[in-house]
């Protein structure tokens, strides 16, 4: 880990400003008076034309500003050409391995998913099993690590991005639309994973299968839930919806809501490793595996269960590799490497 200071530095957080500060003139003034250089802006779409600022900062100031934004749509739905200036790096929540240090144990490196899928898990790693529940449950963000933090921050921070992120971007929205947002939300943390698409939602909350699309894409900006695409011939091209951890633990208790958490997790662990998947998705209703993603080039499709968890759902499957990915915190289960791992082992990127 390297740490760097700065004497030339500022930081600024974009909520405690005026909605219609003149971002460039106030950057501009403290670089001039105080000789600052480098500007940390803080959720910088609470700003009214925050990229159309940056964009003048950019073109006229000799500074470097680094900025950050809770709602991904902030910089994404502006009218201005940010391409060239900005370059957007999107932060996920702690991986497992990150949520592991940050708690105390030992910083371990990171296991690629072709070793993952290929070669197996080091000892090592399959000892730390223990502290899943509690990743599940929260973990995975930085303020949960803080005395007296506890998953009801999560209503808090839900309210927030419904009532003020996201109508900070998209200012049309109406307060029955806000309400139609909430109840998206609900039916999703209410609902098991199967099932949860643009026509399940618009049937559900009332609203056209357009709005459902509409708002889904909001959330996903907002970080409250992911879309994941079927693969299969012949499929209805609609996305399977997850909530991001933990939000369903909001309408859910633990045990309920343990079979979405697992598959929330392992959606969120492949795009902490960077890679793309897809959901299997049969025309007959027949059972099928749960994903399927490229490993080092080879096709795999992946099944994710509890700590019985076993192959069933391979019948008849002919991709190339198959993974039973198990809930086994306690390590009761031994793993095959290449065909059945811990679950929380993917959670190492």
């Amino acid at each position: 880990m390297y740490r760097t200071r700065y004497d030339d530095a500022l930081y600024l957080s974009a909520d405690s400003l005026d909605r219609d500060v003149d971002l460039f003139s106030l950057v501009r003034t403290i670089h001039v008076s105080f000789g600052i250089t480098r500007f940390y802006i803080d959720e910088i779409h609470f700003v009214r034309d925050s990229a159309g600022h940056l964009k003048r900062i950019y073109d006229f100031l000799p500074i470097h500003v680094v900025c950050t934004s809770s709602v991904a749509l902030a910089l994404a739905a502006s009218a201005w050409d940010l391409a060239r200036r900005v370059v957007g790096v999107r932060l996920q929540p702690f991986s497992y391995r990150e949520y592991l240090w940050f708690i105390g144990r030992s910083l371990m490196e990171p296991l690629p998913l072709p070793q993952l899928c290929g070669q197996g898990v080091p000892a090592e790693y399959l000892r730390t099993g223990s502290s899943f529940a509690d990743y599940l449950s929260g973990g995975l963000y930085p303020f949960m690590l803080e005395p007296g933090a506890n998953r009801e921050l999560f209503e808090s921070i839900l309210q927030k991005v419904i009532t003020g992120d996201i109508p900070s971007i998209h200012p049309h929205i109406s307060i029955d639309e806000l309400d139609a947002l909430r109840k998206v939300v609900r039916f999703i943390g209410r609902s098991g994973v199967d099932g949860i698409s643009y026509s399940s939602v618009a049937k559900n909350v009332g609203i056209t299968k357009y709005k459902a699309e509409q708002y889904l894409e909001y959330l996903e900006g907002a970080f409250v839930v992911h879309r994941v695409m079927p693969r299969g011939s012949n499929v209805l091209k609609e996305p399977k919806v997850l909530l991001q951890l933990p939000y369903r633990l909001l309408y859910q208790d633990y045990d309920q809501a343990i079979g979405a958490l697992r598959e929330e997790f392992f959606v969120l662990a492949m795009r902490q490793h960077g890679v793309e998947i897809d959901y299997l998705k049969s025309t007959r209703g027949a059972k099928t595996p749960d994903y399927i993603l490229s490993c080092d080039g080879v096709e795999t499709v992946v099944e994710i269960g509890g700590k019985r968890k076993g192959r069933t759902q391979f019948k008849d499957v002919t991709y190339d590799r198959k993974i039973v990915l198990y809930h086994d915190a306690n390590g009761t289960r031994s793993p095959i490497p290449g065909t059945q791992l811990p679950l929380f082992t993917v959670g190492f990127a």
